[in-house]
């Protein structure tokens, strides 16, 4: 269902659920005054912006809560339009109430994400940077932190938009081309076309490139522990995560499916990810579990893969370190219950790079944590420069790149220039459609949907 943009519109701005203070937001051209219908303290509509005041919410002549309310007269708000935002106490009661008194005064519910869609809408800022706002909320880990605050800051959009600038110019040259055809002339010198189309081509590909470390720091490195059964993959999971997250036991096989949660470390999410134990079994439940494993390891960033200084002899670490090479992911080999270790196979493992540690005793975990540390910064993972983390932006990025090779190959070829003109139409749409610039309805409803509410 379509909704006016012009109406005032009411949300919980706050998590739902009960709290110290909640906070009510409204915006829209009626927002002061209908807040001040049911305000009983200063005249809100004679108060100045960026200003706080405190008084009472009533409803039919019944006190519903003491209430702070702070005002952003438009343009001077994150919508661009009068906002009002009531700081009540955080009774999901109380909070039900007011938007029921607000919606009763000519307030309108907000659909998911509906204030961003209207900054973004009144110029506040451009699309990419109202897709910011949602990642920045989602920040699990400083570096997606980081990340997200550079782009609704606009990094991103400004080289886009320098990117489209430089184009425009040639754009609008060839299409005057087009307009004296018959008089076969060229206002736009094909040598400086190409070298431009050549450098954007190349930051393009940059840009493409930054979204594998982008999307580890949006959406964390999926690390599988995997092992035998009784190697201590869950052990080792309850001791980074310092919580008893996973069944341990003494019986191989406890663990049939797997077992999910995260950790932060040099600001990067990493999704630790305790499977099945790799074994042959007639256990039908089981080795559906022994399945997923093999399914997750093909799917994992990293592989910590533990091996039984107990039970496991050399022979059978060396067959698990040569399959894990076949495997072809980057690992750790991880060398568990190192205080019950004999000496003489610990010598025989000295020619092969495994970490030591003990799940159990909580020892040596933090060169674990060190060695995937170092396994991260050795992905490169940079933040300084310009870094894509939304798979709509890169898909953008993509089309634009298949564009700017197809005006190379026209310049090369010598095309005519309605042929050029049509692949330089097509770049400027493709990254148009990054910032907002070129969009539809339906990419709006889409994109904003996934936003809370209050947002």
């Amino acid at each position: 269902m379509k909704y006016p943009i012009d109406d005032t519109i009411v949300a919980l701005s706050t998590p739902s659920g009960s709290g110290a203070i909640a906070v009510v937001r409204l915006s829209g051209k009626e927002a002061i005054s209908i807040t001040n219908s049911v305000f009983y303290g200063r005249d809100l509509t004679q108060q100045k912006s960026h200003t706080v005041h405190y008084g009472t919410i009533r409803a039919a002549d019944q006190e519903l809560d003491e209430v702070v309310v702070a005002l952003f007269l438009a343009p001077h708000s994150f919508t661009k339009e009068d906002v009002v935002e009531v700081s009540c106490h955080g009774s999901p009661f109380i909070v039900q109430k007011l938007l029921q008194l607000f919606v009763l005064q000519g307030a309108r519910l907000a659909t998911p994400g509906e204030f961003t869609k209207r900054a973004f809408l009144n110029g506040r800022f451009d699309l990419a940077q109202a897709e910011a706002v949602a990642d920045l909320i989602a920040a699990e880990s400083q570096r997606s932190h980081q990340v997200a605050l550079d782009q609704m800051r606009g990094g991103f959009s400004q080289q886009i938009s320098l990117l489209r600038e430089k184009l425009v110019y040639f754009a609008s040259l060839i299409e005057l081309e087009l307009d004296f055809s018959e008089e076969d002339v060229e206002f736009a010198d094909r040598e400086k076309l190409k070298e431009l189309i050549e450098d954007i081509h190349q930051v393009v590909a940059s840009l493409m490139e930054s979204f594998a470390a982008g999307n580890v720091i949006k959406n964390g490195i999926p690390t599988v522990i995997a092992g035998k059964p009784n190697a201590g993959k869950s052990t080792l999971l309850n001791a980074l995560l310092n919580e008893e997250k996973a069944i341990v036991s003494e019986i191989p096989g406890t663990t049939r499916d797997f077992i999910e949660d995260e950790i932060a470390l040099d600001g990067i999410v990493f999704r630790f990810i305790d499977t099945a134990g790799i074994r042959e079994t007639e256990d039908k439940i089981e080795v559906i579990g022994v399945q997923r494993t093999h399914e997750k390891i093909k799917q994992a960033a990293v592989i910590l893969y533990l091996i039984d200084l107990v039970a496991d002899t050399y022979e059978t670490i060396e067959k698990e370190y040569q399959w894990l090479l076949q495997v072809g992911k980057p690992f750790i080999l991880v060398g568990n219950k190192l205080d019950q270790a004999s000496p003489e196979l610990l010598v025989q493992l000295k020619e092969l790079d495994i970490v030591y540690i003990s799940a159990e005793n909580k020892q040596h975990l933090d060169t674990l944590r060190e060695r995937l540390s170092s396994l991260l910064r050795e992905q490169s993972l940079d933040t300084e420069g310009v870094v894509v983390t939304n798979t709509r932006h890169y898909t953008s990025l993509s089309h634009t790149h298949e564009a700017l090779e197809s005006i190379l190959e026209g310049l090369e070829r010598e095309v005519t220039h309605d042929f050029l003109a049509q692949d330089i139409r097509h770049a400027l749409y493709h990254l148009g459609e990054i910032t907002g610039e070129i969009t539809t309805d339906d990419l709006l409803d889409t994109i904003f949907s996934k936003f809370c509410i209050g947002k």
